[in-house]
């Protein structure tokens, strides 16, 4: 659950970069994430490249 600042939005985590805006943990003012925490996974099998991992704390707007 993102973190709200008393009720008035997201707050940024600055710790969490991220670029993803149409992510509803995404902090609109800032390219950060509002989360505490996320979760990184892979839809791979092996993976070798950053393209081969996922932001499993996505949640669409």
């Amino acid at each position: 659950m993102a973190q709200m600042n008393n009720g008035c939005g997201c707050t940024p985590n600055k710790a969490i970069e991220c670029t993803v805006t149409n992510c509803a943990n995404h902090c609109q003012a800032e390219n950060y994430c509002g989360l505490t925490s996320i979760k990184v996974g892979t839809h791979e099998a092996n993976p070798t490249k950053d393209q081969c991992t996922d932001c499993m704390s996505f949640k669409m707007k």
